[in-house]
C-alpha cells in the first residue's frame, strides 16, 4: 500500500495565549489575533489538507511555523484524531516557531531504539531547530527517519544570510552521515570480513527523508554544495566498496571510510524548468516563484533498498483552486481583519508538497 507524505509551512500558526514572542511578533488579541482567528486558521488548514491524496490526506505530514505542541494537537483533532499522532519537542527559535510532524498511528509507530529530538543548530542567535523522527512501518519494522526542516529566513537579504543556512546544511549533513555511517571506536573494532562489509553497506542504505522549507533553491550552494543533495545519482548509486589494499581484503580502510560522504537526492528539481511554478511568491526578486520547500533522499530510500522506495515521479507541488489567486496560481496568505469586522480568508502563503512512499521489498 503506498504511503502518503506532505509537508506545508502552515505561515504563522500562533495559538491565542499571550506569551512575549507572539506579543513581539504582533500576534495579541489587541492586534485581532483573537481565539476566534486562530480557530479560522486552522480551520482553513484543515481543510486543504482534506484534500490532500485525492481527499485520502497524508500518512506523514511534516510542517512548520507552529508555536507549539498543543496547536496540532487541535489540527489533528480536526482532521482524525484517532488517525493522527502528532511529534512535536518546542525549539528556542528566536521567533517562537517549531518544525512537527503528523503520522498515520495506523501506518507508523516511533522507533523504540532512537529518540524523537529537536536537534540545536550553534548559530549566534537560537535558530531553528532540526527535527528528527524515527519511525518504524507497523508490519515489517521497517525504519524510516524523518528531518522536518525550517531553515533560515532571508529576510535579512538572501546574501547575507545565506551563511547561516551554510551552517545548518553542514550540521544536517553531519546528521546524516552519522545515521549512515558507524563511528570511529565501533568501526576500528569490526573485523575486515564480508560479514562486516555487507553491514557497513545494510548501514549506508539505511531509509532517510527529508522534508522542509529549506529558504533556498535547490541549486544554491548550501544544498548543493554543502548538504550534497542533487538531482544526480552519480555519487548516490556507490555503495561502500571492499579495500583491496595491502591491510585490508574486504573494509575500507579507516581513513578512507572516513572521508565518506553521503549525497542524497533532490526531488524538486523538475519543477524549475516550469514557468511560474514554485512553493513561495515573493515579488522582490526577479524569479518571483521559488521552490525553498523540498523533498530530498537517501541513497536507500532512493534505490528502495531497505522495504522503503520513494517515487520522486509521484512528488507535486499542491495547489487546490481554494487557496490560489484567481489571476494566476499563487498561494493566498492566511489574512485577518485586525478590526474584527470582516472574517478570516486565505490558507498560507506557501503551497504545500506531496509525494508517495512505495512500500518496496527489499
Amino acid at each position: 500500500m503506498p504511503i502518503k507524505v506532505a509537508f506545508w509551512n502552515l505561515q504563522n500558526l500562533f495559538d491565542a495565549q499571550l506569551s512575549a514572542i507572539a506579543a513581539d511578533l504582533g500576534f495579541t488579541a489587541e492586534n485581532g489575533w483573537t481565539g476566534e482567528v486562530v480557530e479560522a486558521k486552522l480551520d482553513h488548514l484543515a481543510e486543504v489538507i482534506r484534500l490532500m491524496h485525492d481527499g485520502q490526506m497524508p500518512d506523514l505530514l511534516g510542517v512548520c511555523e507552529v508555536e507549539n505542541k498543543s496547536l496540532m494537537e487541535r489540527l489533528a483533532t480536526r482532521l482524525d484524531a484517532d488517525r493522527y499522532a502528532v511529534a512535536h519537542v518546542n525549539s528556542p527559535d528566536i521567533r517562537g516557531i517549531d518544525a512537527s510532524l503528523l503520522y498515520d498511528r495506523h501506518v507508523f509507530y516511533p522507533h523504540p531504539e532512537m529518540p524523537i529530538r529537536a536537534i540545536k543548530v550553534s548559530n549566534r542567535f537560537p535558530t531553528r531547530d532540526i527535527f528528527e523522527v524515527p519511525l518504524c512501518l507497523h508490519g515489517s519494522d521497517t525504519e524510516l527517519i524523518v528531518y522536518v526542516n525550517h531553515w533560515p529566513s532571508r529576510s535579512m537579504g538572501k546574501y547575507e544570510s545565506e551563511p547561516l543556512r551554510i551552517s545548518v546544511a553542514n550540521h544536517l549533513g553531519k546528521l546524516i552521515d552519522d545515521q549512515l555511517k558507524v563511528d570511529r571506536l565501533d568501526y576500528l573494532s569490526m573485523p575486515d570480513t564480508e560479514d562486516t562489509l555487507s553491514l557497513l553497506n545494510q548501514r549506508w542504505n539505511r531509509n532517510i527523508l527529508l522534508m522542509g522549507d529549506f529558504n533556498d533553491e535547490p541549486f544554491n550552494r548550501s544544498i548543493l554544495d554543502y548538504l550534497k543533495a542533487s538531482n544526480s545519482t552519480d555519487h548516490l548509486e556507490e555503495e561502500i566498496k571492499a579495500g583491496r589494499s595491502r591491510d585490508r581484503d574486504y573494509t575500507p580502510t579507516p581513513s578512507s571510510y572516513f572521508r565518506e560522504q553521503a549525497y542524497l537526492f533532490n526531488c524538486m528539481w523538475p519543477f524549475l524548468a516550469q514557468p511560474d511554478t514554485g512553493t513561495l511568491y515573493y515579488s522582490g526578486s526577479t524569479n518571483t516563484m521559488n521552490v525553498l520547500d523540498q523533498f530530498m533522499i537517501s541513497r536507500g530510500l532512493y534505490y528502495g533498498l531497505q522495504g522503503l522506495k520513494f517515487d520522486c515521479d509521484s512528488v507535486k507541488i499542491f495547489r487546490p483552486e481554494i487557496m490560489s489567486s484567481s489571476r494566476k496560481q499563487r498561494p493566498v496568505a492566511f489574512d485577518y481583519d485586525k478590526r474584527g469586522i470582516k472574517p478570516s480568508r486565505g490558507y498560507s502563503d506557501h503551497f504545500p508538497i506531496t509525494g508517495v512512499l512505495e512500500v518496496f521489498a527489499s
